[in-house]
């Protein structure tokens, strides 16, 4: 079967980092270095669209100074993760509520957007103060702003946040919760969802590619008859 697409909800920073007698926060920094690894291996196996569910529009429930080391991590970063993915032709987009996480954060995403918008070997699409369900509204007004009375699948789509990248085909969560989070509600009507136990910065290529053959071993039917 074709894969072109693989989303990760990366889970289990915080319980990584507590098991080894860590603040929560050095897990996020462990996990934030696991994408570039993520991304390499990622394109080595010809996938060229990833999105990470980097920070939902429920994680500002959590304690403020986690949530700033999170927006700090990317700020500080991005530069470096820049310099490496950028030889591997990489582009990189961001996807979400982006201006509500500060005039500071989204000004970088768009520097970085810019910078990478002429690479194609790989997409990486960072999910940033991101929720499914504010998506689809967020589509819905825009909609309505543009006069639009009827809409089909086809024409909403188009309003989503990124409208140019297909439906992920497989949807990667670690740390062994089995849900979705509010992640990629429109887009993962059809997506194919794998579950592991390992937390994110522990994830590996063993793990990536378990997932990949368990993908290849499904029949994608889209409600049709093999």
């Amino acid at each position: 079967m074709r894969l072109q697409h693989i989303a990760f909800i990366m889970d289990g920073n915080g319980r990584w980092a507590k098991k080894r007698n860590k603040p929560r926060v050095y897990g996020h920094l462990k996990g934030a270095y696991k994408i570039e690894e993520v991304v390499r291996w990622c394109a080595q196996r010809g996938i060229r669209y990833t999105t990470f569910y980097a920070f939902s529009t429920e994680n500002w429930k959590r304690p403020k100074s986690e949530v700033n080391y999170i927006f700090g991590l990317l700020v500080n970063k991005i530069s470096e993760f820049y310099e490496r993915m950028e030889k591997e032709n990489v582009r990189l987009i961001f996807s979400g509520r982006i201006k509500e996480a500060g005039e500071k954060v989204y000004e970088i995403c768009k520097e970085y957007e810019e910078k990478t918008k002429g690479n194609n070997r790989i997409v990486v699409n960072m999910a940033l103060n991101y929720g499914g369900r504010a998506e689809i509204v967020d589509a819905v007004n825009k909609i309505i702003k543009n006069g639009i009375s009827q809409v089909d699948e086809e024409i909403f789509k188009k309003f989503l946040y990124t409208p140019e990248i297909p439906d992920p085909d497989l949807i990667i969560r670690t740390s062994g919760e089995k849900r979705l989070s509010n992640f990629l509600i429109w887009q993962s009507a059809y997506s194919e969802l794998y579950f592991t136990d390992v937390y994110w910065p522990d994830f590996n290529e063993k793990e990536l590619d378990k997932a990949i053959e368990d993908f290849k071993q499904r029949q994608r039917r889209f409600g049709g008859i093999k």
